[in-house]
């Protein structure tokens, strides 16, 4: 080792500085390793979460669109002339009532069943054919199971959203 007494610099011979960046280089290595296993970690718990923020807000969606539905069904019904029968055969006739001869609608479009994709749902029909209520298509288990609004407060503790009916209130 030589040292240089004006500046109190101390000078390594050759071998052994390249043995201390090699020490050095292993140690970056190694904390490179933990910082991208800490992302990792991290973006998969951001995944969970917004993953179950997701479905919340699907069934929030489900909730709405199955109440329009309902209110729907129960204006058709309302709005029967004479004898005729009080529940559509076809969920198109929610779009425009063939029972009239003018423009008659009771929903604007059927919706997509926010849980499936698709714009195809499940009936409750009577023998003739005519449908009494709608629910999803989906076998997936919801999150929420309580505190439900009065009107749905028959799906708490279902287990699949197709459990979820959605008729209008007798009467």
């Amino acid at each position: 080792m030589n040292h240089s007494p004006q500046n109190n610099i101390v000078v390594l011979p050759e071998a052994k500085r390249v043995l201390v960046f090699r020490r050095e280089r292993g140690f970056t290595y190694v904390g490179v390793l933990v910082l991208v296993a800490l992302i990792g970690i991290a973006l998969v718990a951001f995944g969970q979460v917004w993953h179950t923020l997701q479905k919340q807000e699907k069934e929030q969606e489900l909730l709405f669109i199955g109440q329009q539905f309902r209110l729907a069904l129960s204006r058709y019904a309302k709005h029967t002339p004479g004898n005729m029968r009080r529940a559509p055969r076809h969920l198109e006739e929610l779009l425009q009532d063939p029972r009239y001869p003018g423009i008659q609608r009771y929903l604007r479009k059927i919706d997509m069943d926010p849980m499936t994709g698709r714009a195809e749902w499940g009936l409750i029909a009577g023998p003739s054919g005519e449908i009494y209520g709608v629910h999803s298509l989906s076998d997936d288990e919801p999150l929420k199971k309580r505190n439900f609004g009065l009107e749905d407060r028959h799906f708490e503790s279902k287990m699949k959203y197709s459990d979820w009916v959605f008729m209008p209130a007798p009467g």
